[in-house]
């Protein structure tokens, strides 16, 4: 059977003008700026006078990623359009897709079969500009910086302690290590530099962590560029480089609204990588999502390891959210893969390759319904070569965890192969929720912090710190950093800090290399592995396959 590709999906689709998904979000057209037919923003008054209150939130999630796909933001969008489907008042709240994806190996990410939102080209591509935005806010803070140094160094900036960087939203590996300012003393002062994707910037985290525009200043604010030869931090305060900065984001700062294929409103804002930052869309577009319908339906970048504990020992806590409930998602595929199966292999029945992949979503299951104290379901994203003894393998073994799996066939069937996880989601979101918890507590020390993420969450023995990192643990320590989240950036392809275990490993440590702070985003980096800030194409890169015809439709997209 040939199915049609996404791209050819969604441009078969007939959009509704963006002013009838608004008055479907409970938006007044005062409220929303129009890009185009089929975009729009939405002005930041419209929670000043609003008299709704928030509705549930439910987070989607997923197991450790596998080259066999998992289907998170797909399924994200179908169980909001299932939830529509059974009578809901449902808004969905989603991370805008990056460039270097894109035209790399990973792809975009506005869901995928009949489970998008639209338009998906404007979206995986230039959308309203919030990017470009992005980007420009952050290289003007390097040139000022740079400037700076060039105008007589008045702050005492050593060039050996530049932590900024340039950025890019382009997987460019050439632009990882760089000199730059030779040619001589009118063209600035020679220097070690590096590019980062933009997705991976300190601007993108404090964009999609800022309140308003009042906290998205005090937080660019905050944020260090360098520090001094006597070894004092530098901030784009000092920099004077607030004010511009923010007249750059002012319009980037309201969130987007667009469609899925099936009306359902989806504000779709902001974008950090998951495996480098905190990997969640914009607090403003969640707020106002939340706000906007009875349910919102939101996810969380690569596995709950990194997107999910990100989420809610990060964002909720500066945002003062709390999940309704969390949706897991897996495949029989990849846990098939996690079970030692070759992408080749994963067509047949193979009950015991899934015995030995399952505790991979089991690990991920319990940490959400025993550490943080949330209602889950799992969503099991079907596919045609998935058997009834596979799935009923699945249905047992997260029945012995007093968690339902729900079969999701949303790529294929759209809202209505959501339902019955719909249906379920709405009776976990009914139950008295019980105490929620964070993974650690702020007042612990940055090495306890990171330990209790390892042990709890990853389920490793410890933690090995460089004498390197320690020292930086040391001296953020000192500056008053100690109290902040810790956002550990690691591999997304396993719990470890090596790609290559997959499955639930036990018995390994984890190695920080490097710890430094995003002191306006409001937490400490920690570097474990070989963490990329700017990712590179592969051989054949999806670019190669993009193309746009004479009548200026696009081809090749996905």
């Amino acid at each position: 059977m040939a199915y049609k590709t996404d791209i050819e999906i969604a441009q078969s689709c007939e959009l509704k003008p963006i002013e009838k998904i608004a008055e479907r979000a409970h938006i007044a057209p005062e409220y929303i700026e129009q890009y185009g037919r089929y975009k729009a923003k939405v002005s930041p008054e419209l929670m000043e006078k609003t008299d709704r209150h928030d509705g549930k939130l439910i987070l989607v999630t997923a197991i450790t990623p596998t080259p066999a796909g998992e289907g998170k933001t797909t399924t994200t969008i179908g169980l909001a359009d299932g939830l529509s489907r059974i009578g809901k008042d449902v808004t969905v709240a989603l991370r805008e897709p990056s460039l270097g994806p894109v035209f790399g190996v990973k792809g975009g990410a506005a869901g995928g079969g009949y489970a998008q939102v639209v338009p998906m080209e404007d979206i995986n591509l230039h959308f309203t500009g919030d990017f470009h935005a992005i980007g420009a806010a952050n290289n003007l803070l390097a040139a000022m910086l740079d400037n700076h140094i060039q105008q007589g160094n008045s702050l005492g900036i050593d060039p050996r302690r530049v932590v900024l960087h340039r950025c890019v939203d382009m997987n460019d590996r050439q632009l990882r290590f760089l000199v730059d300012g030779m040619g001589g003393k009118s063209n600035g002062t020679p220097r070690e530099d590096s590019f980062d994707i933009t997705v991976a910037t300190e601007v993108m985290a404090v964009f999609c962590l800022a309140e308003s525009i009042a906290d998205l200043k005090a937080r660019l604010a905050r944020m260090i560029v360098a520090y001094t030869y006597d070894g004092k931090p530098v901030t784009a305060g000092d920099l004077h480089a607030v004010g511009a900065m923010t007249a750059l984001l002012r319009d980037a700062l309201k969130p987007n609204l667009v469609q899925t294929l099936e009306g359902t409103p989806a504000f779709v804002h902001g974008g950090p990588f998951a495996n480098i930052a905190h990997g969640c869309n914009s607090v403003i577009a969640t707020r106002t999502a939340l706000r906007m319908g009875d349910y919102t339906v939101t996810e969380a970048g690569f596995g709950a390891d990194l997107g999910a504990e990100k989420f809610l020992d990060i964002k909720c806590r500066m945002a003062g959210l709390v999940p309704n409930a969390v949706v897991v998602v897996a495949t029989i595929r990849a846990l098939k893969m996690h079970g030692g199966l070759a992408k080749s292999e994963l067509g047949t029945e193979d009950l015991a390759a899934l015995e030995r992949g399952i505790p991979n979503l089991l690990r991920h299951v319990s940490n959400i319904k025993n550490v943080y104290r949330l209602p889950c379901v799992v969503a099991v994203n079907k596919f045609p070569t998935d058997t009834d003894a596979e799935i009923d393998f699945i249905i047992k073994k997260c029945a012995e965890l007093g968690v339902n799996a729900v079969l999701s066939t949303v790529w294929e069937d759209g809202g209505a192969g959501g339902e019955d996880l719909a249906r379920e989601v709405v009776r976990l979101c009914d139950e008295e929720r019980g105490d929620f918890t964070y993974s650690y507590e702020l007042d612990d020390t940055i090495e306890h912090k990171i330990e209790a993420i390892v042990k709890r969450i990853y389920g490793g023995d410890g933690v090995n710190i460089t004498p390197a990192a320690q020292k930086q643990i040391d001296e953020l320590t000192k500056l008053g950093f100690a109290g902040l989240p810790v956002c550990v950036a690691k591999t997304q392809y396993s719990f470890s800090d090596d790609p290559t275990k997959l499955g639930a490993p036990d018995g390994f440590t984890v190695t920080v290399k490097n710890v430094k702070v995003s002191a306006g985003a409001g937490f400490i980096v920690v570097l474990t592995g070989d963490i990329l800030t700017m990712p590179g194409l592969p051989k054949s890169p999806a670019a190669e396959r993009i193309d746009v015809d004479d009548t200026g439709r696009i081809t090749g997209l996905f």
